[in-house]
């Protein structure tokens, strides 16, 4: 399948964007928490245009199209949507840090579990909390500094996560650390594919007002 090259710059722009967030996370000298959720919605929405170029337009079916015309792709954004939500809702819970290592948010945590529950276990990794319903273990990604707070066992308790993310986010403000030296490439990077996008976009304004009057002429 051959891609008009308007189309696949509309389509980085959100990537492109994505890149950007994240490096300016991993810039910063302090962590950044966030839930898996939030992750994966985020992730979502920034391969959102090559998914609508890609899978979505290659499996689109043309017996819909001639009957809904543009509306299809209303119905399919929906769709994509609901896909991504329901996929952040049923996954394990989660949490992610960005811009810390993994041993410097080993201690965070076990002094934050330590005032949640005093019958906090560690094992290596694994962290139990009996008394909040949490069972987790770290995962680091060492290069980019960042670590997720992944559930271990079926048996998770949403209100004690709820509780643990509370408790950490205060503790983790007071933590400075060193800002990721590969955050300026990710930054450099994304900002070299947000602006040859944009500058694409500009540069053929008419191709473009074109696609969105198609998109949009319900």
């Amino acid at each position: 399948m051959i891609v008009d090259p308007l189309r696949l710059a509309i389509a980085l722009v959100p990537l492109g964007a994505y890149g950007l967030l994240i490096g300016l996370l991993n810039a910063r000298r302090r962590p950044f928490l966030t839930s898996g959720g939030c992750d994966l919605v985020a992730l979502g929405l920034a391969l959102s245009g090559l998914v609508f170029i890609g899978p979505i337009e290659l499996f689109r079916p043309e017996a819909a199209t001639r009957a809904f015309g543009n509306f299809i792709w209303l119905f399919l954004l929906v769709f994509y949507g609901l896909v991504v939500v329901l996929v952040a809702l049923v996954a394990r819970p989660r949490l992610v840090v960005y811009n810390i290592g993994g041993d410097e948010l080993h201690v965070v945590l076990a002094e934050a579990a330590a005032r949640l529950d005093p019958a906090a276990r560690w094992a290596g990794n694994q962290l139990a909390l009996p008394a909040l319903g949490v069972s987790l273990h770290l995962e680091a990604f060492e290069r980019m500094r960042n670590v997720s707070l992944i559930s271990s066992g079926g048996q998770q308790s949403l209100e004690g996560w709820r509780q643990l993310a509370s408790e950490l986010k205060p503790a983790l403000g007071k933590v400075r650390g060193k800002r990721n030296p590969r955050a300026a490439v990710l930054l450099a990077a994304s900002a070299v594919l947000l602006v040859a996008s944009v500058c694409n976009l500009a540069t053929h304004p008419q191709e473009l007002a074109q696609a969105i009057g198609e998109l949009t002429a319900f």
